[in-house]
């Protein structure tokens, strides 16, 4: 980005305009000295004499001498346009937002259940990142990559507000979506990658254990924020019957200590959260947490502007000089 001012390099010779009002009073006051004192019983003889070409330009040679000085003055104060411009270097970070789909998800704790709640607060996640590539993998009894890394987050956003309970076989494969997860991040070449894996209950399907999938992050340089989402005790789970969805209050059971251990193991850290708002608030610590690094190096590119002054300066010189040794020449 450049953005283009005007400026003088040496800006105290500026002072130097001071010099010109003074010549200027010096000059009317000089002019009115060399005038005639003597006095004339008539003169009305000297109304019918017409003033010369010399008389009428008297004055040229003064005008001529004031505008090189004011232009010298001002290629010494040399201007120049200062074209400012920016160097933007972002260390960038990716994400994958792991979230458990499981039909237990949609327990009416959180408004309207939980994985709309969860749904709504990554998008807004996402729309606080700038320079990082953020993708999306889903999991129950098995995972899927619903987004690929990506910087488009409307697509992915798009994604996410697609993601529904029931598009996956019903269970909870942590470890199947961690491992997933870590397959998207694993060729990565950016200086930080995360995962937020949340999730509602205990693993309980898939063929690769959590902690096993935790290992093979920590190989890879990944980090692992967990999150576990549900009210403290008992929660309203969404019962098929054939009167159609009732809904009864069953336990809330989630393995808080294996989320703790994989946090702790990927230098990442546990979360629980037990409404709409306490989720926001681990999102928006999340978001502090991991930050792209930007850097920014500004600098600027003068263009000298004084040519064009020192020209005029010059060229009101000479022909104050031609004139006054040619039609304004004095006769000693």
């Amino acid at each position: 980005m450049w953005i283009n001012s005007f400026t003088f390099a040496n800006p105290e010779f500026l002072y130097g305009l001071l010099i010109i009002p003074i010549l200027i009073f010096w000059y009317l006051k000089k002019d009115t000295k060399l005038k005639s004192d003597l006095l004339y019983p008539n003169i009305l003889v000297f109304k019918s004499i017409k003033s010369s070409f010399k008389q009428k330009l008297r004055h040229v040679l003064f005008v001529l001498r004031i505008i090189a000085i004011f232009f010298l003055i001002i290629v010494l104060a040399r201007p120049q346009t200062s074209a400012k411009g920016e160097n933007v270097f972002s260390e960038g970070i990716d994400i994958v937002l792991c979230l458990d789909v499981s039909g237990s998800m949609l327990a009416a704790d959180f408004n309207p259940n939980r994985l709309e709640a969860a749904k709504k607060v990554a998008s807004e996640f996402i729309d606080g990142r700038t320079n990082d590539r953020i993708g999306l993998v889903i999991f129950s009894a098995e995972s899927f990559t619903q987004c690929p890394m990506t910087l488009d987050y409307t697509v992915l956003k798009n994604l996410l507000m697609e993601v529904r309970s029931g598009l996956l076989e019903d269970g909870t494969a942590i470890g199947m979506g961690i491992a997933t997860s870590v397959n998207r991040l694993k060729d990565s070449k950016a200086k930080s990658k995360v995962i937020i894996l949340l999730t509602d209950g205990v693993n309980n399907r898939g063929s690769i254990d959590p902690i096993t999938a935790t290992q093979l992050a920590q190989s890879y340089n990944i980090r692992i924020y967990t999150i576990g989402v549900g009210t403290i005790g008992e929660a309203p789970f969404p019962i098929q019957t054939p009167y159609g969805i009732r809904y009864q209050n069953m336990p809330v059971e989630i393995d808080e200590n294996m989320l703790k251990q994989i946090a702790q193991m990927t230098g990442g850290e546990y979360y629980r959260a037990t409404n709409n708002k306490k989720l926001k608030e681990i999102y928006d610590k999340i978001d502090k947490l991991e930050k792209t690094r930007i850097e920014v190096k500004e600098f600027r590119r003068y263009t000298e502007l004084f040519y064009s002054f020192l020209f005029v300066a010059l060229l009101a010189l000479f022909v104050e000089i031609i004139l006054r040794n040619t039609i304004f020449r004095k006769i000693p």
